[in-house]
């Protein structure tokens, strides 16, 4: 009984001690929920070509950012100006000289599945009885406006907002409970996690808007050398490819 006890002491403390092994070996990448799925593909596969485990944490800054102050390796914006406001408010946690711009992504519009108020392009959401939705936050702050002072409707546009939330989780959540909404102004690289529910209206690049996806190395890492090598794998062929998948240019 004592020779089995002592067994599975040993056992459990190799068991802990291999686990504490993997939570500091695990690379820990904090960010927004925009980029979340093209940054976990990425992710798995640099797991699988250097076995290095990474954990991608996304979501609104407030749900996680007492963790990225604990062991952040890396964190990404869903835009410059979103990177730009969290080194403001949380300065010193980013390594400015580290930051780097990934990929551009354009915004569009989703519509409801099959498009039933033939909306075909910006003017077309000024027509009557057209409801938007608008994210006024998550990278897309403002990014409607940006759209519609290209051709002067901004105000025929305002007229039609009928919704609004601080972040694209919220708007989804809006969008699939409440179907009075026509149209989500929105980053066209939703549409690939939303098939099932909309469909995308793209604008054309000469009329779109776009914003980047920067990334940073954390002043707190302790695998900068393991971060810098991802960040360089997400600006290869093989990192770009899976962003394109993701509705990135």
């Amino acid at each position: 009984m004592k020779v089995k006890f002592i067994i599975i002491s040993v056992y459990c403390l190799f068991a802990s001690t291999l686990l504490w092994a993997q939570s500091n070996d695990t690379l820990m990448i904090y960010g927004p929920g925009g980029p979340a799925a093209a940054m976990k593909e990425c992710a798995g596969l640099y797991t699988l070509k250097y076995s290095t485990p990474i954990k991608i944490i996304a979501g609104p800054e407030g749900k996680w950012i007492n963790d990225a102050y604990k062991n952040a390796d890396l964190v990404f914006g869903g835009a410059e100006y979103m990177l730009t406001q969290f080194d403001k408010n949380h300065p010193g946690l980013i390594d400015n000289a580290t930051r780097t711009e990934l990929y551009k992504r354009a915004a569009g519009i989703l519509v409801r599945p099959g498009n039933p108020k033939n909306i075909h392009s910006l003017k077309d959401l000024t027509l009557p009885g057209v409801n938007i939705l608008e994210v006024i936050g998550a990278g897309q702050l403002g990014m409607w406006e940006d759209l519609a002072g290209k051709q002067n409707i901004i105000g025929d546009i305002q007229k039609n907002i009928k919704g609004a939330a601080a972040n694209t989780a919220l708007v989804i959540d809006t969008w699939k409970k409440d179907d009075k909404f026509d149209a989500i102004i929105i980053f066209s690289s939703w549409y690939y996690r939303l098939k099932d529910v909309s469909s995308l209206v793209t604008i054309p690049s000469s009329q779109t808007v776009y914003r980047g996806t920067p990334i940073a190395i954390t002043s707190i890492t302790k695998h900068k050398q393991t971060a810098a090598h991802f960040i360089e794998f997400l600006l290869s062929e093989e990192g770009h490819n899976i962003f394109k998948k993701w509705g990135w240019e």
